[in-house]
């Protein structure tokens, strides 16, 4: 009989959802309520107005914030994303899973997230370096390659990173390129950062595919979103002998039972900014792409997105989270009831922190490694980390999620013991 941790009896926020798994984990081993309520609170969160002086003149003011999980472990690190939607209690629920992510991948870094409530796509280049070096300076007391590093998250780029590094240097007086990850390579950036999360999604996918038995080159994707993580994920199952079915971006799906050309399709949408009208594709709605006939499903946009109202209706017999926090609790119980394998966050996208680990590393010993020194090293450490999440579950008898969970926390847990309470 298969271990259940506590479940939810609904679909819940973010942050619930987040704490919602620290609970089954901490239940599991048995850990005390005072732990939990360490664990489940961040250790320091900053909230900042940032005024922006338009290009016409007319002035604006936008909310940022940067949570600080956990940095017991090491430094805190996670990215920053510019959302209309970003709210304090998401940043939180991030800031929570980029600390497992961290544990379960074993970088010696805590959890923290940032973001500013800001469409991007309705402001000039100029505007946004205005308002990425006013939240910069807003922060820079809590920042620092010591302290909390940032990256690049959805909305941003590795100019938003270039321009915080250079705010932050101008401040205290000299240049510091470990304040940031994911900045330009002439600046100080790792080859492979760019592509990391979602080759090491891609990494994942193949092994989940292997133990399911579905070969590549006779196995179906669906991807939703089409940005940083999404449009590499689909591009590398491409490259790997998959038939790309359906991807989707903010602006609608496009589909193809036969399979999309992804070159073509890479083309089309640096040409045009979207998938949408794509030749040799049918339109499709951004929703039903989670419910198509395929064999993978890689949910790689938003959170939230796979609940208990659509969760029934989803036919991938893998699903692969490219996106922090797609599935909820409900819907995991639902995947699970119906033989569907999910390949958990924590565990999948979290390429993109191992050469955030990979910069910080050479940026602190000034020796660069070549991109397939960075692929190899990402590779080894993606599958390590694979045949541990997937040992444990055997092992106790749980769910990839779960496992993965509980080894994290447990992580977190043991240096909180051994560093001792502080006074």
């Amino acid at each position: 009989m298969t271990t259940t941790l506590n479940l939810p009896e609904a679909d819940l926020s973010p942050l619930d959802e987040a704490r919602a798994q620290l609970r089954g984990a901490i239940d599991f081993l048995e850990l005390s309520e005072g732990k939990y309520q360490m664990l489940a609170n961040a250790r320091r969160e900053i909230t900042v107005s940032i005024p922006l002086r338009r290009d016409d003149g007319e002035q604006e003011v936008f909310t940022g914030h940067r949570v600080q999980h956990n940095f017991t472990r090491g430094p805190a690190k996670g990215g920053v994303r510019y959302d209309p939607h970003v709210d304090l209690d998401e940043v939180r629920a991030l800031a929570m899973w980029m600390t497992w992510k961290c544990a379960l991948l074993d970088v010696p870094y805590g959890g923290a997230k940032g973001g500013v409530a800001i469409d991007p796509r309705n402001y000039s280049p100029a505007e946004l370096e205005r308002v990425t070096r006013r939240y910069t300076s807003e922060l820079i007391p809590i920042l620092g390659p010591e302290k909390d590093i940032p990256a690049p998250d959805m909305g941003t780029d590795e100019n938003t990173m270039a321009w915080m590094m250079d705010t932050y240097s101008v401040a205290v007086g000299h240049t510091v390129p470990g304040v940031v990850t994911g900045k330009p390579i002439s600046l100080g950036g790792s080859h492979g950062r760019r592509e990391a999360t979602s080759r090491g999604v891609v990494d994942v996918a193949l092994a989940a595919m292997e133990s399911r038995g579905l070969a590549p080159e006779r196995s179906t994707v669906a991807v939703q979103g089409f940005g940083k993580v999404g449009r590499g994920a689909a591009r590398f199952l491409w490259d790997a002998g998959t038939r790309v079915l359906a991807v989707s971006d903010q602006y609608g799906a496009v589909h193809n039972p036969s399979g999309l050309d992804l070159p073509a399709l890479e083309a089309h949408v640096d040409r045009t900014g979207s998938v949408v009208d794509f030749d040799g594709s049918d339109s499709l709605d951004r929703d039903l792409l989670l419910e198509l006939e395929v064999d993978v499903l890689v949910p790689a946009a938003l959170e939230g997105v796979l609940t208990r109202e659509n969760a029934p209706r989803v036919h991938a017999k893998v699903i692969v989270e490219g996106a922090n926090g797609p599935t909820s609790a409900q819907a995991d119980q639902i995947f699970k009831d119906n033989d569907i394998l999910v390949v958990p966050d924590i565990l999948a996208n979290a390429g993109g922190v191992i050469v955030s680990y990979f910069e910080w590393v050479q940026g602190n010993q000034s020796y660069w490694w070549s991109a397939a020194e960075v692929e190899e090293r990402l590779h080894t450490r993606m599958l390590g980390a694979w045949e541990a999440v997937t040992s444990y579950a055997r092992a106790h008898d749980l769910s990839l999620r779960s496992a993965a969970t509980i080894m994290a926390v447990e992580r977190v847990a043991e240096a909180h013991r051994l560093r001792g309470l502080y006074p």
